[in-house]
């Protein structure tokens, strides 16, 4: 058991302050429509033990698509599911957590690396960096285009 921590890496964590409510969030990271519009296309569904996937650009041997499974549901604090695509299985988790002044802590976990994965998973911490910061973006936009 010993032997499988050492080759594990560290989690991805990503933790901002959304100045937005936590309703408002927690429908842009549970809801078709919300993940497509910071994240990727999908046909997410809310729903636990639900199977859907994502679809990125390929990328070499790589299809795009990301198979996931909806294994943690708690509206609107939590949403955890699992991630398996380019040859890894991983697991994502989105935290949220309700502030005053009508903001949310907005807590990113995206878990699972393995040791010959690290320059993927630097890949992966800057692109959901990125991400969240669009989804930041969104989030603040008025006009809630993007939410139904």
């Amino acid at each position: 058991m010993e032997e499988k921590i050492k080759d594990m890496l560290p989690d991805i964590h990503r933790i901002l302050t959304m100045d937005a409510p936590i309703q408002k969030v927690w429908d842009a990271v549970s809801t078709t429509e919300g993940l497509a519009s910071w994240l990727m296309p999908n046909n997410f569904q809310l729903e636990l033990g639900y199977e859907f996937t994502f679809q990125a650009k390929p990328m070499g041997n790589w299809d795009g698509v990301v198979r996931c499974k909806v294994m943690e549901l708690d509206p609107p604090h939590k949403l955890g599911f699992t991630w398996h695509g380019n040859q890894m299985e991983l697991y994502v988790s989105f935290e949220l957590n309700k502030m005053e002044d009508e903001k949310t802590e907005f807590i990113l976990i995206h878990s699972g690396w393995k040791a010959e994965q690290a320059m993927f998973r630097e890949k992966m911490y800057e692109g959901w960096g990125h991400l969240t910061e669009g989804l930041q973006t969104k989030l603040g936009d008025q006009s809630d285009g993007y939410l139904s």
